[in-house]
């Protein structure tokens, strides 16, 4: 059972059962594993399958660093605009996949493609530069300051990073509810800090978004890919242009829709490809339908 319950929070009543319905969808989803949760400001409004087993979230991963990297920032361990990563590259490049670096390489050297600001590449690399910037700042593991500033503070129990802060985490349906509430209503970073991540930055640049291909603008927040009017895409149509989240390549995904207030999390055991490109959407839309 999802923490906080389907009825938890004003709201939850009339709408708990069409949204916990519409999360049955998932049944039908070609996976040998599925958990997955709806979250208001004030907690669960439904959840489905087990939602306390640990999963991969692969490249859900980047959000929970990118909040750690902001209780960074709000506690001046390192600054946005201050020199990280290649040559005219700031963590403010990093974490919007606009410094140049190529999507993944070696420790030392990693490759640049192009100038910071020139072009949106999705980089792994970029948030393992991010790790080490931290880690350098601090002279904490970024594991265990991830821990510290954001896992601990908002009681994920069973959320982890072991390996690469741009795939590296293991979690739970559970616990990423936690997490989805703290970005309907921040209490951990500052709400004027949660906005900013979520602009746009770097305003105009193209690029690709995995499995759903180049976008023109591909609008990035600090850490969030945003939806804005990204066709195809990996929400549903029904999903305001302000949604921001994440989704990963084993088969996981968190967004937030601001519009909405709600939030949906599905992990899930099976590698992203052609069946989460039709289900993620048809999902979200059924959600926010079932949400009024």
């Amino acid at each position: 059972m999802v923490p906080g319950s389907p009825a938890a929070g004003p709201g939850a009543g009339l709408s708990s059962a069409a949204l916990a319905e519409a999360l049955r969808a998932v049944d039908r989803w070609p996976v040998p594993t599925v958990a997955a949760a709806v979250v208001g400001p004030d907690g669960v409004l439904a959840g489905h399958g087990p939602t306390d087993q640990v999963f991969r979230l692969a490249s859900v991963t980047k959000p929970l660093v990118t909040v750690g990297v902001l209780v960074a920032v709000e506690e001046g361990a390192v600054e946005l605009d201050e020199p990280a990563g290649p040559r005219g590259s700031t963590p403010r490049h990093l974490l919007a996949h606009a410094s140049g670096l190529a999507f993944d390489g070696a420790p030392a050297p990693r490759r640049v493609l192009t100038r910071p600001g020139g072009t949106r590449i999705y980089s792994n690399a970029g948030f393992e530069v991010l790790g080490e910037h931290v880690v350098g700042a601090t002279g904490i593991p970024f594991g265990e300051y991830l821990a510290q500033a954001v896992c601990q503070p908002l009681g994920m129990r069973c959320t982890a990073l072991a390996g690469s802060p741009a795939y590296g985490a293991t979690g739970t349906v559970d616990d990423l509810a936690l997490f989805a509430r703290e970005l309907l209503a921040p209490a951990v970073l500052h709400p004027s800090t949660l906005a900013e991540a979520t602009q746009v930055q770097f305003p105009g640049l193209a690029g690709v978004v995995p499995g759903f291909g180049r976008q023109d603008p591909c609008d990035w927040g600090l850490g969030f890919e945003l939806r804005d009017g990204k066709a195809p895409h990996w929400t549903g149509r029904r999903n305001s242009p302000g949604t921001f989240g994440h989704f990963g390549r084993a088969g996981t995904f968190l967004w937030v829709d601001p519009a909405a207030r709600l939030a949906t999390i599905a992990l899930t055991d099976r590698d992203f490809g052609d069946w989460a490109v039709s289900a993620w959407p048809a999902l979200s839309d059924a959600v926010l339908t079932a949400a009024g």
